[in-house]
């Protein structure tokens, strides 16, 4: 189904790197786009500001409450949550506990709340996506804290597919685990890599589309891993 007038977007995350990147391939295909992030992305429709706290449901409640502000009875086809960050370390490391909680809250923190949100203003048949990582199919004992995040929103995303999830009718959760994005800060980071081995932000955003607008949707519930060799980008589901 093409884009209407009426195609609706929530990207929680929309102004870091893959989020923007979002905001901006969606907006040019003529959909209606809301931010959902600590600064606003100006290329957006319109912007819900979280407020940085300690307080987990604090947050949670603040978000959830503007955003019902901000859609009234309006639903929305799909909310891509692309927040998250990367921070390293072992179980030994001075910066385990800092690392963890912050891994936490990037993470997990708003995929459960885009989860809630989805509940109560998702269409049915819409989509939600989530940001999980490669890495976390196994072991990560160098960094420590990402790895529990991105598999507890792994856990989420399968939880998410099962009956009486609170999910609309139809509608379909899915993870896309990359392994490493091709964004500025990596690039900044990691001068020396194989740049081709990285994901491009504008093919998330591309499937992103394709899925919402129901072309090559994955089964709820699916965990999509993303390879990129080559400058070529497979996406094969987690069997």
């Amino acid at each position: 189904m093409a884009a209407t007038p009426t195609s609706r977007v929530i990207v929680y995350g929309g102004k870091g790197a893959l989020g923007s990147a979002c905001v901006h391939y969606f907006r040019s295909k003529g959909w209606w786009v809301a931010s959902v992030d600590i600064v606003a992305n100006e290329e957006a429709n319109a912007n819900v500001l979280v407020k940085i706290c300690e307080s987990f449901t604090e947050q949670a409640e603040q978000v959830t409450s503007d955003v019902a502000r901000l859609l009234g009875d309006q639903k929305v086809d799909a909310i891509l949550c692309m927040a998250g960050g990367w921070a390293g370390g072992n179980c030994g490391s001075k910066d385990l506990y800092k690392n963890s909680d912050l891994m936490w809250k990037q993470s997990v923190w708003t995929s459960t709340i885009s989860s809630h949100l989805a509940s109560h203003h998702l269409k049915a048949g819409g989509l939600l996506t989530l940001a999980g990582a490669k890495a976390s199919l196994s072991g990560t004992p160098g960094m420590v804290g990402y790895g529990m995040a991105k598999a507890a929103v792994h856990q989420l995303c399968q939880s998410l597919s099962g009956e009486n999830s609170g999910l609309p009718a139809g509608a379909v959760a899915v993870a896309i685990l990359p392994v490493t994005l091709d964004t500025p800060m990596n690039r900044k980071f990691m001068p020396d890599a194989d740049f081709s081995s990285w994901t491009p932000l504008e093919y998330i955003a591309e499937t992103f589309h394709s899925w919402a607008t129901g072309s090559g949707r994955p089964a709820s519930g699916s965990l999509i891993q993303l390879v990129t060799t080559g400058g070529k980008t497979e996406a094969t589901p987690v069997q």
